[in-house]
């Protein structure tokens, strides 16, 4: 099954743009509280996004679902409204997804699936040790539709220099373990387009599939908008660089079929012999 994949921004033309060429996913990212403290200096996304924003997207798709990121779970302050105020603008909005960030404990996670109250599916962005450390016990809630690990932050706890390192030691592989023993979809990550990236795309796309994730995001990256001053350019990067994603995946899928069907086999076999 092809990734899902998600574009962040907050323009309507640019939205539609991507949803013709393919993308399953505009992403509104409304974090912000404490977001600029934990990344400073680092070249990451901080976009700031608003409720008029999912609104206007929300407004401007047809077949690509709204996601959105809210703040991670807050009292209302002079500066913001809480979360459950946040979570119920954001859903009368239009999103279809919600997810949370930089969450800590059961409790926060908890709280948020309450909050949504089903009215919208529940995506969890694991990025912290602490999360990490509880996850076990966050996948024994009822209310969780899909995990995503969040490279950037989760990297910077372990004080890693490049964010993909969490593919080879081990952290990666071992949570979407867990989350495919509950049975929960998950992805983790962004890509450039094919050929781009300190790690290039396609490496990083196969290690999708070897890990059997279903959603990616497309990274700022792939198609530099803030250097572009016509939506022709936005248009001409989206219809020229998706497909090449599609038919990677193709390969990726044929060979992923294969191994997982021998896995099975093997199974199958193993609980024969042992009767």
């Amino acid at each position: 099954m092809a990734l899902k994949l998600m574009y962040i921004t907050n323009n309507p033309d640019i939205a539609r743009i991507a949803e013709a060429a393919g993308v399953d996913r505009i992403f509104i990212d409304m974090e912000y509280i404490g977001k600029d403290a934990r990344q400073g200096g680092m070249d990451t996304v901080q976009s700031h996004h608003t409720i008029s924003d999912v609104r206007r997207i929300s407004e401007a798709v047809k077949t690509a679902e709204v996601l959105v990121r809210v703040n991670p779970i807050h009292e209302a302050s002079r500066d913001y409204v809480s979360s459950k105020e946040e979570i119920d603008l954001a859903i009368e909005a239009g999103a279809d997804i919600l997810m949370l960030p930089f969450f800590k404990t059961v409790d926060e996670v908890e709280y948020f699936i309450r909050y949504v109250n089903r009215r919208a599916r529940v995506m969890l962005l694991l990025e912290t040790l602490e999360a990490e450390d509880v996850v076990d016990d966050i996948l024994k809630l009822d209310g969780i539709d899909e995990m995503f690990i969040g490279l950037n932050d989760l990297s910077l706890g372990y004080g890693k220099k490049f964010m993909f390192e969490l593919l080879t030691d081990g952290t990666v592989e071992t949570l979407c373990l867990k989350f495919r023993q509950k049975k929960i979809p998950y992805g983790f990550g962004g890509i450039a387009s094919l050929g781009k990236g300190m790690l290039s795309a396609e490496y990083v796309i196969r290690e999708h599939y070897r890990l059997g994730s279903t959603c990616v995001i497309l990274s700022r990256s792939f198609c530099k908008v803030d250097n572009m001053t016509d939506l022709k350019e936005v248009r001409t990067v989206f219809d020229k660089e998706l497909p090449k994603i599609r038919e990677l995946e193709k390969e990726c899928e044929m060979y992923s079929r294969y191994f997982w069907e021998n896995r099975k086999e093997v199974e199958e076999k193993i609980k024969y012999i042992c009767g």
